[in-house]
């Protein structure tokens, strides 16, 4: 097995010729989505689909380098605040920059009658060393006071939504503090090939959300080889990732390993297609065999369902297909489908087999709307059925650190999101319409919705449907206007504002609130999210 992986590697480096440097940019929708009319024109390649980019083509690098030094002030005594990171050294080998991230927010939930808050610092460093290696070091020490919907989620699920493990302060039960921490290095030592390494998120896809791999979960170690050559682009990646006690169907802290691989064919300028697939496995069994990293899964030119299948092994399988076409430089129609389990006499003839497990995804996204420069949208309808992400076990299921892998919905969803953002000079103008509709569990019975639970004990075999239990609707409003004061490190005034509904049977739950505060860094902070648990 050594020497396949070895050959593998020796394979995709010779197809590099030539010196590089690839520059790492932390994956941020609200940033990423300025880069559409370069990304999404007729007139390009780009592959799109897997984030984070490492902008070195010449066209990506021009417009990510133009946005991160919008405004150039000329006097000195403005230009750190301004324009500069707080430390910036330039020599003809190497580069070091560093800054303090300040992240300090107040809020009032009209609805719970509460004032939260959003207070966090952090410190970044980054930098390169000659033309083959860059690097990105970023932490976090944040407390909050959270609107009760996100509150009822972190005491469900123990994680800050996206960010980590959640502790309750000693002098308030209903705020919480953690730290959160990302580090990557790349390393470029063809042109066609980059080695990542580190601890940080991905995400697949040209939309908003990903029903395959997204950025909701908390970052985790991984080690990642991409091969660009040309039209086609090539990732296979390795991570680590915890399956803890809260969520747990054992109600122990366990670990668990994940394979990925992804291939993006940009058929034509306007055309491209995308082929994923991943396992995931234990590192210890329920009878507490220790299993480790199992090395058949380590050749990173091979999709693995063969392999997974000749293994006999009870490994956790998905595959899934990507879409886009660029049917104007100003309209780009994208899609995704993701398969969990296949068994062809359910799948064509009983759709309503508990073991039709899959989700699906189509959007539309665009920029410049009406011939106004700077104004992008985006609207796409995600679904996954009823036990999808679900296994046997909670520590093979499609989650990484008590959160679902692709859609933070979990599954047994359908949902219709659309958004605006509008950049002029230094003001962004960002708007959100988000309505879900999925199914709870009640009545203690598996309705499909919590892929940690057993899909093997389903409360129905057949006649399963989206919606299925506690049917629930949900509806999120959010605005963001913003003033950026530094483009370097995102650092800007911004106010906020959600409206947000759960109703069923149960229950209904209202928020109403408005935020204020000085803000940085390119983390997303998701609040447009629905627990996978009933209250």
């Amino acid at each position: 097995m050594k020497k396949i992986f070895i050959s593998s590697f020796i394979l995709l480096v010779s197809i590099g010729v030539a010196k590089a440097q690839s520059v790492y940019q932390p994956y941020n929708y609200q940033f990423y989505q300025k880069l559409n009319a370069d990304v999404y024109s007729t007139k390009t390649r780009v592959h799109s689909s897997l984030k984070p980019f490492l902008a070195d083509d010449s066209l990506l690098r021009a417009r990510v380098d133009s946005l991160l030094n919008y405004g150039v002030v000329k006097n000195s005594a403005y230009a750190k605040i301004f324009n500069e990171h707080l430390i910036d050294y330039k020599s003809t080998t190497s580069t070091f920059y560093a800054d303090l991230l300040p992240d300090f927010n107040i809020g009032r939930d009209f609805s719970g009658k509460k004032t939260t808050h959003y207070n966090s610092l952090g410190l970044q460093i980054g930098g390169t060393a000659g033309k083959k290696f860059s690097y990105n070091v970023a932490g976090y020490l944040s407390n909050a006071k959270f609107p009760n919907y996100l509150s009822t989620y972190i005491n469900q699920v123990g994680i800050v939504p996206g960010q980590a493990y959640a502790r309750r302060l000693t002098n308030d039960a209903d705020a919480y503090n953690w730290s959160y921490i990302t580090a990557t290095v790349s390393y470029t030592p063809f042109k066609f090939i980059n080695i990542s390494a580190g601890r940080d998120k991905t995400f697949i896809g040209d939309g908003y959300r990903s029903v395959l791999l997204s950025d909701n979960t908390s970052p985790a170690p991984f080690f990642r080889v991409t091969a660009d050559v040309g039209n086609v682009k090539y990732m296979a990646m390795w991570a680590l990732f915890e399956d803890p006690a809260s969520t747990s169907d054992h109600f122990i802290d366990r670990k668990k390993f994940g394979v990925f691989h992804y291939l993006d064919w940009n058929v034509s300028n306007r055309l491209s297609f995308g082929f994923f697939d991943s396992v995931i496995w234990s590192n210890t069994d329920d009878s507490g065999h220790s299993r480790g990293f199992d090395f058949s899964y380590i050749n990173p030119l091979i999709f693995l369902r063969p392999v997974e299948a000749a293994n006999g092994s009870p490994d956790n399988a998905l595959i899934g297909l990507t879409s886009k076409l660029k049917v104007t430089d100003g309209l780009t129609l994208y899609g995704q489908f993701a398969l969990d389990e296949f068994e062809s006499k359910n799948f064509f003839h009983n759709p309503g087999n508990y073991r039709n497990k899959f989700g699906w995804q189509l959007g539309i996204r665009g920029a410049d709307l009406f011939g106004v420069k700077g104004l992008n949208y985006l609207a796409e309808t995600n679904t996954a059925r009823p036990y999808t992400y679900s296994e046997r076990a909670s520590v093979i299921n499609y989650t990484a650190n008590s959160e679902p892998l692709a859609h933070p919905f979990g599954a047994n969803f359908r949902e219709y999101v659309a958004m605006l953002n509008y950049s002029y000079k230094r003001f962004d103008f960002s708007g959100e319409a988000d309505l879900g509709h999925y199914g709870l569990d009640i009545n203690n019975l598996n309705y499909g919705k919590n892929p940690f639970l057993n899909y093997q004990n389903p409360a129905h075999v057949d006649g399963n449907y989206i919606g299925q239990g506690l049917t629930t609707n949900m509806v999120y409003l959010q605005g963001k206007i913003a003033f950026l004061l530094n483009p370097k490190y995102n650092l800007r005034l911004e106010l906020g504002g959600i409206y947000r509904t759960e109703k069923n049977t149960a229950f209904n739950d209202k928020t109403s609130m408005l935020t204020f505060g000085i803000r940085s860094s390119f983390r997303d902070l998701h609040t447009d999210l629905a627990s996978f648990k009933s209250h």
